[in-house]
């Protein structure tokens, strides 16, 4: 009989069984691997105490390849002399039901390797709607669906990503959770279960997760007790045994240019929705914008130098071959060089077909010399900009400071300078929000088009709308809001609808794209859930949910049938967790889970929300107290840093150019260095 110190040994592939099913399936080429910079290890390359990961996107294929967070994970991983990641994601059902029939496991695309042999199953979401996705997983993985059910030869499965940032809807189904940036975390817990093997696995699979919820910076529910009211709200969360902590902190990597990953993007095998080599140019955000769950969790700003920037544009082009490079973060035209980086970077691609873009653009911060230089090399696509709400006064509550004069005069600068095309994004059902603030959704768009036509001199000008439901974050000012009911929701998106497309000057080139308020509602009940939903999410997955992000697999029915069975004995509903507004004392299932903003900051925010008060960016004004600087022992790291690419070489040929960093004559390169914190500025933004 094997003991706790003598693991299970296999690792071995799978690949000659699934093999004979995928003539079988719809679009099998996703679930070969051999993608280019994909990296295959020995089992046991670093001997029997390796450390050994299997990291999963919970969607497709096509969604999950791209996602620059599972990507970076990968590679820090796998640069370690002492442990290994592969990657695997969700199966569509066609193969799902094959793999039961057949009794092939859930595989990893790299070697194909059975996910249940590994030491972690880390999971990153990045939204709630991949909780069914995961249970697939863990049922084909052999890893029991429960927790408290795994033994010692189980995997941990981890969370992370920013729903990992209320964690207990899936509290039932999760080892431990990861809040924040995970390239240090990562390597944290790789440190804690090496030793742990070395040691011969003392104590099982329980002293382990003690050992990880001891660092402060890995949350382990079953080490947590949840105690509620007879009326359904939380009472308290309290640890249940000494040397677990009161309170987990989020991880903030400081110096992103210690961090430039990925150094060799991966190239998908098969099509996937982004095609293009990605460098995150800053992260974190204090536009405080109050719907943005990601511009919270994600403080402070944090930029990566134009060296630095440079240096991953480079290599990464040579790495991949992609002819695109997309310059990310929240909001990229706030980086505080993007126009040194944006010309020196078209300056030095010019004529290598390589293109540079931008995801969507503030209002205030766009410029046409920044679009000049993004479509230099002939690549002319739609501007996207994100008013976010339809009226001035809705903007003020989410503080979102932008007048319907700043999007006009931006939009009419882009349709005088030849852009033809130009989408708007806005949201549905935000606190507060009237039928009149949605109508002048209508109002903006006639008054893009009206403007276009006169800049531009003709009348082949296009302008889509596209709205997007409002769901109430944890860790943002709106988490006590009420959610505005699907009904609702989907009323004022029919008139708004009839009101574009009844205008006979207008309305043809106004395109309307918009999603009804039922997949928003069942986000909402998993955003901002407790223990008790884990239920729920199971009933689903048994009654068949799977791939609830698709619209075509989603089921609204399912999900609400499911609810009120598997609530029907506790004091709560659908409506108790998303439509009703939480009072300013009450437990929320998060507040154990400390993402640095102070609790107060948060609700004072909400209040001048409700008072239409806008609040400015502590990125050049004073700091208005959120406590994530002195709570994080962090402080916001912005430029400019007063360096540049040059000397340029002009990459004529990618295969051709010198490879490495350009740095000017007398300059060197020191990663955080010469940058300058906010709260004292001596420069602003660009404009």
């Amino acid at each position: 009989m094997r003991t706790d110190t003598q693991p299970a040994v296999s690792g071995e592939s799978v690949f000659d069984r699934l093999e004979a099913l995928l003539p079988f399936v719809s679009k099998p080429i996703q679930y070969v691997g051999g993608e280019l910079n994909s990296t295959i290890k020995e089992w046991d390359f670093a001997g029997p105490e390796t450390v050994r990961w299997a990291l999963m996107y919970p969607d497709a294929y096509e969604v999950g390849l791209p996602n620059q967070g599972t990507m970076i994970l990968y590679e820090v991983l796998n640069e370690r002399p002492d442990a290994l990641a592969e990657r695997t994601y969700a199966v569509w059902p066609d193969l799902e039901k094959l793999m039961r029939e057949h009794g092939v496991p859930q595989f990893t695309v790299d070697a194909h390797r059975p996910v249940g042999d590994f030491d972690v199953l880390g999971l990153s979401f990045s939204t709630e709607l991949g909780y069914t996705n995961m249970l697939t997983a863990l049922d084909l993985a052999g890893i029991p669906i429960e927790a408290a059910e795994r033994g010692i030869d189980h995997p941990i499965v981890l969370a992370g990503g920013h729903a990992a940032f209320n964690p207990e809807p899936i509290a039932d189904f999760i080892d431990a959770a990861v809040l924040g940036d995970g390239e240090q975390a990562v390597g944290i817990i790789t440190d804690v279960i090496r030793e742990w093997k070395q040691e011969g696995r003392p104590g099982g699979r329980e002293e382990l997760l003690y050992r990880l919820s001891g660092t402060g910076g890995v949350y382990v529910p079953s080490l947590y007790e949840v105690e509620y009211r007879p009326d359904g709200r939380i009472s308290r969360v309290a640890p249940k045994r000494a040397g677990v902590p009161w309170r987990v902190s989020k991880h903030t990597v400081m110096d992103l240019d210690e961090w430039p990953y990925p150094k060799k993007p991966l190239v998908p095998v098969a099509e996937s929705v982004h095609e293009r080599m990605s460098v995150e140019i800053f992260r974190g955000c204090t536009r405080g914008c109050r719907f943005c769950q990601a511009g919270m969790i994600t403080r402070p700003v944090r930029e990566r130098t134009i060296q630095g920037i440079g240096s991953m544009v480079d290599s990464g082009l040579r790495a991949t071959g992609f002819e695109e490079v997309g310059l990310l973060s929240l909001s990229s035209a706030d980086h505080s060089e993007i126009a040194d980086v944006t010309k020196q970077l078209a300056d030095r691609y010019e004529g290598t077909n390589t293109g540079l873009s931008l995801p969507s653009t503030r209002v205030d911060a766009f410029n046409i010399d920044l679009a000049q230089e993004l479509s230099r090399n002939g690549r002319r696509s739609g501007l996207t900009f994100a008013p976010e709400g339809g009226s001035e006064r809705i903007r003020k509550v989410i503080n979102k400071m932008v007048t319907e004069d700043d999007l006009v005069r931006t939009v009419a600068a882009a349709y005088g300078a030849g852009w033809r095309q130009v989408k708007l994004y806005f949201m549905c059902g935000l606190p507060t929000e009237t039928d009149e603030d949605v109508l002048q959704i209508a109002e903006l768009a006639k008054r893009v088009i009206q403007t276009g036509r006169e800049v531009s001199g003709t009348k082949d000008i296009r302008c889509t709308v596209s709205i997007g439901g409002f769901v109430p974050k944890p860790h943002t000012p709106f988490q006590w809001a009420g959610q505005t009911a699907p009904e609702v929701v989907d009323a004022r998106l029919a008139k708004l609808r009839d009101a574009i497309r009844s205008d006979k000057r207008y309305g043809k080139a106004i395109g309307f794209r918009y999603h009804d308020g039922k997949p928003g509602q069942v986000e909402g009940l998993l955003s901002r859930g407790d223990r008790r939903v884990g239920k729920v999410i199971r009933a689903v997955w048994e009654d068949g949910g799977r791939f609830d992000g698709w619209s075509e697999h989603f089921s609204y029915d399912r999900w609400m049938a499911c609810a009120d069975q598997a609530l029907a004995d506790t004091a709560v509903d659908v409506d108790w967790y998303t439509t009703r507004e939480r009072e300013e004392t009450e437990v929320l299932p998060w507040d154990h889970l400390d993402s640095g903003l102070d609790k107060e900051w948060l609700w004072d925010d909400w209040q001048d929300a409700l008072s239409e008060d806008e609040v400015e960016d502590c990125r050049w004004t004073p700091c208005f107290d959120c406590g994530v600087c002195p709570q994080m022992n962090t402080e916001i790291q912005v430029g400019p840093t007063g360096r540049s690419l040059l000397p340029l070489s002009v990459k004529g040929s990618l295969l051709g150019s010198a490879p490495g960093l350009d740095v000017a004559p007398g300059q060197s390169v020191v990663p955080g260095q010469n940058r300058v914190h906010s709260h004292t500025p001596n420069y602003g933004p660009v404009n």
